[in-house]
């Protein structure tokens, strides 16, 4: 009797490689999610900056409290767009081709999360560059400069991984972004565009006790020198978190809908 061997699997990361340049490919031929991911965030802190700014800030000094939000605010719209591109190719066919292939399955997810991360770090730049444009003043170091992006990279990662899990979760495109968009709505209930000591009280418990508060907080102190505490430790702890659940669910669902084992 004729036994067929099993197709060994494709070693190292040469599957995640592929894929991750896949993804890239497709955030440059779908120029407009980056430049609405860019342009969103942008338009809400020149809004907050001069229609609202005067109000809260009379000194002129808001927009450098607003921009560690504006900076988090733009990492939500461009992680969304993940659970968008993960649930396309759910629906779309590829996973039923990838399943006959020696692929690890987690491949996919690897390529559309570091994907993400990098058009998520360029968008920040640009946003951080308009910022300084308009008046904002940071005071960090070169070292305290590294130390807020490795915030802001840690924080994409973890959400991206959370959309990516809720891509695999949907059963449509459409549905996929109805359901991320109620996490975009996180940073307006943190300390991000306004101090938590303005909110009424049982609105500022819940603003404290969510992810978002200590990320913001932990970027506005190593840009603007302001007292963190123990802020940065939870602000890890949470992306942590985060990116542990979101892969385990990720994983999990990818095996379950894609029939991988």
């Amino acid at each position: 009797m004729t036994t067929i061997a099993a197709r060994p699997r494709i070693g190292g990361l040469t599957a995640e490689a592929v894929f991750i340049g896949r993804s890239l490919r497709h955030s440059l031929r779908d120029s407009e999610s980056l430049i609405m991911s860019i342009a969103l965030p942008v338009t809400l802190m020149l809004m907050f900056t001069y229609v609202f700014g005067g109000a809260i800030d009379p000194t002129g000094g808001y927009v450098d409290y607003v921009v560690p939000g504006t900076i988090l605010t733009c990492a939500g719209f461009g992680a969304a767009t993940t659970a968008t591109f993960v649930a396309n190719d759910m629906t779309g066919g590829i996973i039923d081709r990838l399943r006959t292939m020696p692929l690890r399955s987690g491949a996919v997810l690897t390529g559309h999360v570091v994907a993400s991360l990098t058009r998520n770090l360029v968008a920040t730049g640009v946003v951080v560059l308009v910022a300084l444009a308009i008046g904002f003043r940071p005071t960090a170091t070169p070292l305290e400069w590294i130390g807020a992006i490795a915030v802001i990279a840690l924080w994409i990662f973890a959400i991206t991984y959370l959309f990516a899990a809720i891509g695999l979760a949907a059963g449509s495109a459409e549905a996929a972004s109805g359901y991320g968009f109620i996490l975009l709505f996180l940073p307006y209930l943190s300390s991000g565009f306004v101090p938590l000591d303005t909110m009424p009280g049982w609105l500022r418990a819940v603003a404290e006790v969510q992810p978002v508060t200590p990320v913001i907080e932990t970027i506005r102190a190593l840009l603007l020198g302001t007292d963190a505490g123990t802020r940065p430790l939870q602000a890890i702890a949470w992306c942590v978190g985060i990116v542990i659940v979101a892969a385990v669910w990720g994983a999990w669902l990818f095996r379950h809908k894609a029939g991988r084992r």
